[in-house]
């Protein structure tokens, strides 16, 4: 039977996915995670149905992408007898203005891709190692084809006043944008969300995908119409170690007064500020829920309080709201968050069902709400496989 693998390759994670390529949808077999650490590389993939504990180890951080994707692959064979890979899917994150779906890659495509890098830091934490990716299965497979997918890509059809600053329009035209993110985890939940609540999913929804990364999403009839991530991945909410809405004017001040060089901020706002910055700890929620101090507490009320104010402002560009869609790593296991985020929001039609929220229910809202809240899990990699699988067919 031919496979599908995805792969969704970040700065110190590469996570895989390999999927049944058949015409009744796309089951996972397997899937896994290979992780950068200090003295070299773990990689975790374990087959679906299969107990726990299916764990490689290998040394020495050198060639971390490409060493990653031939152990897994060689994993998969060895538990998948008579195994034929026959694409490749890639998560990309970012797209720029022309690459509005997915694609089948090939040299100009890589090309313009590993071009992007120069306009901007606009994707620092994964753009290269998604290209990375895409050559290292080149080069172990290089006979099969291979699609991105792109994250901007469900974003691009938002109008001009959700899509432009205020800046000249000449920037405008060459690029300088706002583009969103997550839009692969947002396409899935409205997926999802219309299969399980059509007549919410055909209306007004925010999707507020929360994890390390993080932003929020309006749909009106599942199309995203404004998201709160903008021309890179550092705006809207704040992150495990990115600050997320910043007043440009702290940059000049931080270039020109603090004599910080355009590297040393761009670690500064992608790697030290955020969850991490605010607390002096972590940008792991769950770290910052266990540790009882005071500046974790003030990390975490900050983080609720920039998400009340991006709902209250999507919400607003929607004309009302029908559903409230969490997911993410924080999205769908931080029920403390949920609940002060959601608190004293009676006014928008939102009653908090306290006891489903904690026993982490699907739907966390009570009968009488006039908004559905729901928690939704999200899957990136099987949209990735729906999407290389349906480019292929088209091909």
């Amino acid at each position: 039977m031919t496979h599908v693998i995805t792969l969704n390759a970040g700065s110190a994670t590469v996570k895989f996915a390999l999927f049944a390529a058949a015409s009744a949808g796309t089951p996972l077999r397997a899937g896994g995670v290979a992780e950068m650490l200090a003295e070299g590389g773990r990689l975790r993939v374990k087959a679906v149905g299969a107990p726990p504990g299916a764990v490689a180890v290998w040394q020495g951080g050198a060639g971390f992408h490409a060493e990653a994707i031939a152990r897994a692959l060689r994993w998969y064979a060895g538990t998948h007898p008579g195994l034929r890979i026959g694409a490749a899917g890639h998560r990309v994150v970012h797209g720029g203005q022309h690459y509005a779906a997915p694609l089948l890659v090939d040299a100009a495509v890589l090309e313009a891709l590993a071009a992007l890098a120069p306009l901007a830091p606009l994707a620092p934490l994964h753009q290269p190692h998604n290209l990375a990716g895409i050559r290292a299965v080149a080069a172990a497979f290089p006979e099969i084809p291979q699609v991105a997918c792109f994250d901007t890509a469900f974003h691009r059809g938002h109008a001009f006043v959700n899509d432009a600053f205020a800046l000249p329009r000449a920037l405008y035209a060459e690029g300088i944008r706002r583009y969103g993110f997550h839009g692969l985890s947002y396409e899935y939940i409205a997926g999802q969300l219309r299969a399980l609540a059509p007549a919410r999913a055909a209306g007004r929804v925010v999707v507020a995908h929360l994890g390390n990364g993080a932003s929020m999403c309006a749909l009106r009839d599942g199309r995203s119409v404004a998201s709160s991530m903008g021309f890179t991945a550092l705006d809207g909410l704040p992150m495990g170690t990115r600050c997320g809405q910043l007043d440009p004017g702290v940059l000049l001040y931080l270039l020109q007064h603090k004599g910080m060089t355009p590297g040393a901020l761009a670690d500064l706002l992608y790697q030290d500020s955020g969850l991490k910055g605010l607390s002096g700890l972590s940008g792991d929620m769950r770290e910052l829920e266990a540790a009882g101090t005071a500046e974790a507490a003030e990390a975490i009320a900050y983080f609720i309080a920039r998400l009340r104010q991006e709902l209250g402002g999507l919400v607003a560009l929607l004309d009302g709201l029908d559903a409230l869609v969490f997911c993410g790593g924080i999205g769908e296991h931080a029920w403390r968050v949920r609940e002060a985020a959601l608190a004293g929001l009676g006014w928008l039609g939102i009653e908090l069902d306290a006891a489903a929220n904690r026993a982490q229910a699907p739907v966390i809202s009570t009968p009488r709400s006039a908004v559905e809240v729901r928690v939704i899990p999200t899957d990136e990699e099987a949209m990735i496989a729906r999407h290389t699988l349906a480019v292929l067919q088209r091909a």
